[in-house]
């Protein structure tokens, strides 16, 4: 299996992409594309069938249909085994880890609590046939169901009749509450009339990403841990909300924290992590560069007296604690899909780090940045993959480092 949800085969020599295929299977494909030495193909028939191809549940799932999930033709468990392939995959050619080395931190997957009607948030973009998820391929695919999707969710998409052509894609929210909320992405600077007669908040994000609240509620609010936390139309949050707890369980354990010990929490979004972080740690520096996050960070974290936050860019606040001299003893850092990058792990060597925790959602990424940590002195010590995301490719990850 390759990273990005397509089995990998060979054909006269050549690597060959298919979709909706497994391991081991002997299928009929038709080349459709190319792109340096390899190839893409959509399949045919299956000639020889995995023992793992099992029966998908959603209509809209399939070749030439929606790509919004990718594995529901394989049996749980297997996903879970082939995820672990494809990190490890990925940590041997983009990190370029011994496999001694993977062999030891690797550990197995944890499974998610519930593998359907998970997500919390679902993200639509406009077709002529109506609103849909991406097709393999390109285009959209107008749905009628995700099953995925939490079911308060689906309900409210098929009450939906939003004819608002500058409306190019949409959010539906739920929270921990069940309050319900709609986020339009919209394409210019505009102030909208709307009317609506069903029971959820609605909010405009402009092309700046700067959230306009029209109807209802600013924010949905979720519980995790016991602790709620509010986040903004714009601000991010995984879609998985019970899978976020094992996360943080997984990064705390992993940080080892005490009472004693400067920590600091980078892209740090809404403050999860800061939250639970503060609860262990003697001062928590919070550092998150969106205006909203940092805005609902400053809100989640009003009840701890120990908690520094800094509104701007990690490699700018990585830089003046290194010039003030801070003493820092642990660090989680949890970047966007992009990771870390060469400048801000030669800002994080420079301070005397002894632990560095690295969430990640995003194996490739996860490798290159654990290649160029190691060469900065952070050795691997463990990586715990967490299931946030059944019936699709996506790896989360917490990595555990020490120097």
């Amino acid at each position: 299996m390759g990273h990005g949800g397509k089995a990998l085969g060979l054909y006269r020599g050549k690597p060959v992409f298919v979709p909706y295929t497994l391991p081991g299977e002997v299928i009929t494909a038709e080349i459709i594309g190319g792109s340096g030495g390899a190839m893409f193909a959509r399949g045919l028939t299956v000639q020889a069938a995995s023992a793992d191809r099992i029966a998908p549940r959603c209509p809209h799932f399939g070749p030439g249909a929606c790509w919004g999930c990718h594995w529901q033709h394989i049996d749980y468990a297997a996903q879970l085994l082939l995820k672990q392939d494809v990190l490890a995959d990925q940590l041997a050619r983009l990190g370029r880890l011994p496999d001694h080395l993977i062999e030891s931190a690797l550990q197995p997957v944890l499974p998610a609590n519930t593998i359907w009607r998970y997500q919390h948030s679902l993200r639509l973009a406009r077709s002529p046939a109506g609103w849909g998820l991406p097709r393999e391929g390109g285009g959209i695919e107008a749905i009628g169901d995700c099953h995925l999707a939490h079911p308060d969710l689906v309900a409210l998409l098929a009450q939906l009749d939003l004819a608002y052509a500058r409306a190019r894609r949409m959010t539906l929210r739920r929270g921990s509450d069940g309050r319900l909320m709609l986020i339009m992405e919209v394409d210019a600077e505009v102030d909208p009339e709307l009317r609506t007669d069903l029971p959820l908040s609605v909010n405009l994000l402009l092309p700046s990403r700067e959230p306009i609240n029209l109807i209802g509620y600013a924010h949905s609010r979720y519980t995790i841990n016991e602790k709620v936390f509010r986040a903004t139309a714009g601000s991010a949050i995984r879609a998985n909300i019970s899978g976020i707890e094992q996360l943080v369980a997984a990064a705390l354990a992993a940080l080892q924290l005490s009472d004693q010990q400067h920590a600091l929490d980078l892209y740090a979004g809404i403050g999860i992590f800061s939250a639970f972080m503060a609860d262990e740690a003697a001062l928590v520096t919070t550092v998150e560069s969106y205006p909203p996050a940092a805005t609902d960070a400053d809100f989640n974290l009003r009840d701890h007296d120990n908690i520094d936050l800094i509104e701007g860019g990690v490699a700018a606040a990585l830089a003046e604690l290194a010039e003030a001299g801070a003493k820092v003893d642990a660090a989680l850092v949890d970047p966007p899909s992009a990771g870390l990058g060469a400048d801000v792990i030669a800002k994080l060597a420079q301070l005397p780090l002894k632990r560095l925790v690295y969430v990640s959602g995003d194996p490739a990424s996860l490798a290159r940045d654990t290649r160029q940590l190691r060469e900065r002195g952070f050795q691997l010590k463990r990586i715990q993959p967490i299931d946030l995301s059944p019936q699709t490719y996506f790896i989360d990850c917490v990595a555990a480092f020490a120097r």
